[in-house]
């Protein structure tokens, strides 16, 4: 394999892994979009999860058990959101708001008085999530260095999307949940309980962002950083929008802006890494921009 193919190899093997958090988070959108709740908490969801399940593999060495405590705490801050939001009928930006700067205080107030550590958590002796390395012959090819040492939720991500579109299209229980979203008075004329599976669509989405916390916290590096989900909770939602709520379409979207934050790291030795960590949200304000077009071209063809 030469020099230039190594490299791009590596480039979308980055790809992979970036996506895999941006993939789980807008899958657990969609649930929230589909089912008529507009919820901006992404971003507390996953941060809290990166911090338990960080703080678990600190006590136990556990990886099972920190993915399992950090989609835990994810639920567990999407059942605020629950409550408040579809229980209570609070305002949705407020509630996600408040939810997203809750998890950014407590995250760190918690790193201070546990650990006495501002800023980042480190130690050598985290467990990652376990990766699937392939042999010597066959990660010395260009597919197999574009799928070598990805670990389990990296490939797991894709298999969520896959039973989120078979429950979503395929199911009774998707098509109820779908129908609330396009008439919630409707659907409870029929007898639909929509406030409950409201409300466990919003707790889905939360243990889907824990999710995403563990493969961001544990996937990649091992460690804690404040606010280490840098945005990617908006970066999910631009990506369920631009993939038109469909899961598979939701991967593309994903792999997009995976793609955009590989290539912003690629760009470093190149250009100052001030502008090369502003490629991610240059390209969701780019695709926000598209998006808004095409569904405005497609309301005047409409009327």
């Amino acid at each position: 394999m030469t020099g230039n193919a190594a490299y791009i190899a590596a480039v979308v093997n980055s790809t992979i892994r970036s996506a895999t958090p941006i993939i789980l988070a807008s899958l657990g959108s969609l649930l929230c979009e589909r089912s008529g709740v507009f919820n901006i908490a992404l971003e507390g969801q996953m941060l809290i999860a990166c911090f338990v399940s960080i703080a678990v593999n600190s006590a136990t060495h556990s990886w099972l058990l920190s993915i399992l405590f950090g989609v835990l705490s994810g639920g567990l801050m999407a059942m605020v959101v629950a409550f408040l939001q579809v229980k209570f009928r609070a305002a949705d930006a407020v509630v996600g708001t408040s939810v997203n700067l809750l998890a950014g205080a407590l995250t760190t107030l918690l790193l201070n008085m546990i650990y006495g550590v501002r800023g980042t958590l480190s130690d050598p002796k985290f467990v990652s999530i376990p990766k699937i390395t392939l042999s010597a012959k066959s990660a010395s090819t260009f597919v197999g260095s574009v799928f070598d040492n990805l670990s389990i939720v990296d490939y797991g991500a894709y298999i969520i999307a896959i039973l989120v579109w078979v429950y979503l299209f395929k199911t009774v229980a998707g098509f109820r949940l779908r129908s609330i979203g396009i008439n919630k008075e409707a659907s409870i004329s029929m007898g639909q309980k929509a406030v409950n599976r409201q409300m466990n669509a919003v707790i889905a989405s939360g243990l889907l962002c824990g999710l995403a916390g563990c493969a961001l916290s544990m996937g990649q590096v091992r460690l804690f950083t404040e606010n280490m989900t840098a945005g990617r909770g908006f970066i999910a939602m631009a990506a369920t929008s631009m993939g038109g709520g469909h899961p598979l379409w939701i991967l593309l979207s994903s792999l997009f802006f995976g793609a955009s934050q590989a290539i912003g790291v690629a760009l470093q030795q190149k250009l100052p890494s001030q502008l090369t960590l502003a490629v991610p949200y240059l390209a969701t304000v780019i695709v926000l921009c598209i998006t808004a077009l095409r569904r405005d071209k497609r309301l005047d063809r409409r009327d």
